[in-house]
């Protein structure tokens, strides 16, 4: 586990508190905010060896909450102060963009994992068991990853046992959209974009006058591999993998998300180290690299098309963008469809902090999961 923080004030005045959480598939990271100012950040990156004894993401639970409380007590936090605790959104059932209170429901949806197993589902049940022990506080989500937004036409898969679903780093993606915006001085709702957020998981999202018309689903199997992820494999070798007699429904399934992409090919699901690799002469490593660029080129000129071929901006943003040399790779494919900006890392955690205070001032409506 490595460690990474972002010190900012101390918390010293009575202004209230968000404690926010955001579980990523390598990574815990959570902040606390006084109102609109960041206090701290915190990241702490899992390796591969640390969370394999864990059979389900939902196991480790006990593990990323335990490391945010024994933060919050070391600092000597005034814990009466928090007022909402938000966490990233996961897999519940589809529902549209918004800010939700965490309840029952959605508490037994995540649990079960009713559209799969994400790290991002740690982040409702963390804020949730949190703020159950806390005086003043509600917990809620954001933007989850299953904001679907998808246009009719993008829900057939070309069998009706089988529908395109949308799971998508929403959060992020929206973040972005509108901090792109803001900066060429328009809406969001106004452009078209097409924004490919590269982390463990990739999703490349067409974004077109403020929603998300098509995407691939980042987790179940669909678009560019990643570094623990498949993306989108040959059907019809898949379905001999999976009657081969060789594995069962969990070990394949762990191949599509958890063990697929670089950790398979590879055997680690760092990028910084597969480019290491690479750059020390590893043949292997250089040719993931080099797919890996090639099958995110591909799924951007297919969200042009979606487009119509009328983009505002191709965005490129999560943690595999802030390695200069793969984006030049990609932007060679791609830079002929629309301008380019790069936003390396992700601004989730300050999109969540902002959506928790307009939640507790009352200037967001507060939508009821169900």
């Amino acid at each position: 586990m490595s460690l990474n923080i972002k010190f900012n004030q101390p918390v010293h005045s009575a202004k209230r508190l968000l404690l926010i959480i955001n579980p990523g598939s390598t990574s815990t990271k959570f902040a606390l905010y006084e109102e609109s100012t960041s206090l701290f950040e915190l990241t702490l990156t899992h390796t591969l060896e640390e969370i394999a004894g864990y059979e389900k993401i939902t196991d480790q639970f006990q593990f990323r909450r335990d490391l945010i409380v024994w933060e919050l007590a070391y600092r000597k936090t005034d814990l009466s102060r928090i007022a909402a605790v938000v966490g990233r959104g996961g897999l519940v059932k589809p529902i549209e963009s918004g800010i939700y209170e965490v309840n029952d429901k959605m508490i037994e949806d995540l649990k079960t994992g009713i559209l799969g197993q994400h790290a991002s589902n740690l982040g409702g049940l963390i804020a949730h068991e949190i703020a159950l022990t806390l005086p003043n506080a509600k917990a809620y989500i954001v933007d989850p990853v299953v904001v679907d937004e998808l246009q009719p036409v993008a829900r057939l898969s070309g069998h009706p046992e089988i529908e395109r679903v949308s799971i998508f780093h929403a959060l992020n993606q929206k973040a972005v959209a509108r901090i792109y915006a803001a900066s060429v001085n328009k809406k969001y709702e106004d452009l078209n974009l097409i924004i490919a957020h590269l982390g463990g998981g990739i999703s490349v999202g067409a974004h077109h006058k403020g929603k998300v018309v098509d995407v691939n689903n980042a987790l179940h199997g669909d678009g560019p591999f990643s570094p623990e992820r498949s993306g989108g494999l040959p059907s019809g070798q898949l379905a001999d993998l999976c009657f081969s007699g060789r594995f069962t429904n969990a070990e394949v399934k762990s191949m599509i998300a958890g063990k697929g992409g670089m950790v398979a090919y590879l055997g680690t699901n760092s990028f910084k180290d597969v480019c290491k690799m690479a750059e020390s002469g590893d043949k292997k490593a250089s040719l993931v690299i080099e797919a890996a660029a090639y099958q995110i080129g591909k799924e951007i000129g297919a969200m042009a098309a979606v487009l119509n071929g009328k983009v505002d901006a191709i965005i490129f943003t999560g943690g595999l963008a802030y390695q200069d040399a793969f984006i030049a790779r990609i932007k060679l494919m791609v830079s002929t469809f629309g301008p380019i900006s790069v936003y390396p890392g992700e601004d989730e955690i300050k999109s969540l902090a902002y959506n928790g205070l307009l939640a507790i001032d009352g200037k967001i409506a507060i939508k009821t999961y169900s």
